[in-house]
């Protein structure tokens, strides 16, 4: 014997689930953007709150772009490169762009081309470097999960001395507990301001030019087409309008 539904129970029972996957979806559109960096020249903390000239950048998109659900909040490097990989609606700022992460991201805009130096303490006669090959003999202070570990280890690199931030890396060069470190130019200097040590304690000992890239905001693989379009012909346009390079060439 089979047992049939009632016409009117069946239609009910249709119109509810109709009505709970709408109101999932609509959920999901409503949800509001993450925006996730770390602390760098052109991103820190002032009185609480997330500013710098990169923030500055990104605020002025989203403003643009009409996407006024969003916080922005800083994190260690490691986390905030994981929540954009794992989480949707996360935009990431500011991240090289480079043949690995291609796929795992929706690129939305350049700030910059940037270049990546290695330094050693000033006076450290035992620590010789003339090429990427002599480097490879010294322990050398990275970022966990940052594009200057990565491309190190695919290098053959294996001196690795990974850390949750940048200054905690300088703070292993000061104490002589790693013998290199892999800095632009800017934070170099911003981060000795930080440690009260004069910039001039450090010294440039080789140029990463393999490693110059673009610098960009991205979404997450998860995040809405419509939203990364949005933010990207937003950035587009206040880019033309020369606002991104004048506040990336903004002292820190």
């Amino acid at each position: 014997m089979q047992f049939r539904l009632p016409a009117s129970f069946t239609f009910l029972l249709a119109m509810l689930i109709a009505l709970t996957c709408a109101s999932a979806s609509t959920s999901a559109r409503a949800d509001g953007i993450r925006i996730v960096t770390e602390d760098s020249s052109y991103t820190y903390l002032h009185d609480g709150k997330v500013a710098g000239p990169a923030t500055e950048i990104v605020e002025a998109t989203m403003k643009r772009a009409g996407l006024t659900d969003y916080k922005i909040a800083l994190y260690p490097w490691a986390r905030a490169y994981d929540l954009a990989l794992q989480e949707p609606n996360v935009l990431i700022f500011l991240i090289a762009r480079t043949e690995a992460r291609e796929a795992q991201f929706k690129w939305a805009g350049e700030f910059m081309r940037i270049e990546y130096h290695l330094y050693k303490l000033r006076g450290r006669n035992d620590v010789v470097v003339r090429n990427l090959q002599d480097a490879k003999a010294y322990a050398v202070g990275v970022m966990r999960d940052d594009v200057r570990q990565q491309y190190l280890q695919s290098r053959g690199f294996d001196k690795l001395v990974v850390s949750a931030r940048n200054t905690d890396s300088l703070r292993m060069l000061l104490d002589r507990k790693v013998h290199l470190l892999p800095l632009p130019d800017n934070d170099v200097i911003r981060f000795c301001k930080e440690a009260n040590v004069d910039p001039a304690a450090l010294e440039k000992v080789l140029t990463l030019n393999e490693m110059t890239t673009g610098i960009y905001m991205a979404y997450s693989r998860h995040t809405p087409d419509d939203t990364v379009s949005r933010t990207r012909n937003a950035f587009d346009l206040i880019k033309a309008e020369g606002t991104v390079a004048r506040l990336m060439r903004a002292k820190p």
